[in-house]
């Protein structure tokens, strides 16, 4: 299928690491037709991201128009004048703009009974039950584009060479600040997390090592922790304090940074610093589905359930040594 000179929409509008696992088919689409015009559609805190990522042409913020009304949604939906949609993340709404707005060629999972009367091509793949990565998984919806292969995971991790933000100023200390590793101890609830306990101990132990700490999270989070950090003067404590833009300058700075599956993890992945993610290895949100795209990244899997309790966070079984570890070494 010949793309080139296309107005493409990649529509994920959802959070930060699931967009950053999307970014690579629009990767694909750019090697396949550099002429094309690629848009992504997303919600505006993914914003700062998407445009780190220089195979996109442009970034819509769906979350600004999504409260307007019917009619002012799809003229502003026809004002992309977009030949190719393609649904990553299924929403009906959007399903039903993008056809009555009149794009030719509409393309979604045929897991959605909506895309039944409002795609115009439906890819039967499942993700719950795959053993493939999730980045790996959004490939499947370029087959009606021409794809005849998913791609191995390696060659879709090289996708993360085209991350290339802009280098923010960030406040002080942290804008002079060397030698520091970053953790990033919550996860908004998408994902299992490791105890602060354990957080505040691998803190001691890189500080007796020479390193420099810097704990990150939103003000609310920091509200969660910020009383359990010790006072050091090598421990800091970044909470509230930053923009996204300066998280992903924080980051692209430091020597390495561990979390549980979220989106300063991925960020970390594609910043090509040391990546550590912390995983259950539980389906579906076990690291062979969920971790980290990038050159340096490294994964700490829990022993698994070892309680009778459902409901039991096998992630506190892995241990401070072996993420300082993972960190370090």
């Amino acid at each position: 299928m010949n793309l080139d000179g296309k107005r493409i929409i990649v529509s994920r509008t959802d959070s930060i690491g699931d967009v950053m696992l999307t970014l690579p088919i629009c990767h694909w689409i750019k090697e396949m037709a550099p002429s094309s015009h690629l848009i992504f559609l997303g919600k505006g805190y993914t914003k700062s991201v998407v445009e780190a990522y220089q195979k996109v042409d442009q970034f819509e913020d769906w979350g600004a128009c999504a409260e307007s009304d019917a009619q002012t949604q799809l003229n502003w939906f026809k004002a992309l004048n977009a030949d190719i949609i393609i649904h990553v993340f299924p929403s009906k709404n959007l399903a039903s703009l993008a056809k009555k707005a009149g794009i030719s060629m509409r393309i979604g999972t045929s897991h959605r009974l909506y895309h039944l009367l409002t795609c115009t091509h439906r890819v039967n793949f499942t993700r719950k039950k795959s053993d493939l990565h999730e980045s790996q998984l959004n490939f499947e919806l370029l087959r009606p584009m021409g794809l005849s292969e998913i791609p191995e995971l390696e060659e879709v991790s090289k996708a993360t060479e085209a991350f290339q933000p802009k280098k923010e100023t960030l406040t002080e200390p942290f804008q002079s600040l060397k030698d520091y590793v970053i953790l990033h101890p919550k996860s908004r609830g998408s994902a299992r997390e490791w105890p602060m306990e354990k957080y505040v101990a691998l803190a001691k132990k890189l500080t007796e090592s020479g390193k420099n700490v810097v704990f990150t999270g939103t003000e609310n989070e920091g509200k969660l922790f910020r009383d359990q950090l010790p006072s050091h003067d090598k421990i800091y404590d970044s909470t509230g304090q930053l923009s996204l833009e300066q998280l992903i300058t924080l980051i692209g700075k430091s020597q390495g940074l561990i979390a549980c599956s979220t989106g300063p993890l991925h960020i970390a992945g594609y910043s090509g610093i040391r990546a550590v993610g912390l995983f259950s290895p539980q389906r579906p949100i076990h690291p062979g589905r969920w971790k980290a795209l990038g050159p340096d990244v490294r994964i700490l899997v829990c022993p698994g359930k070892s309680s009778e309790d459902a409901d039991y966070n096998c992630l506190q079984d892995i241990t401070v040594e072996s993420a300082f570890d993972a960190l370090t070494t």
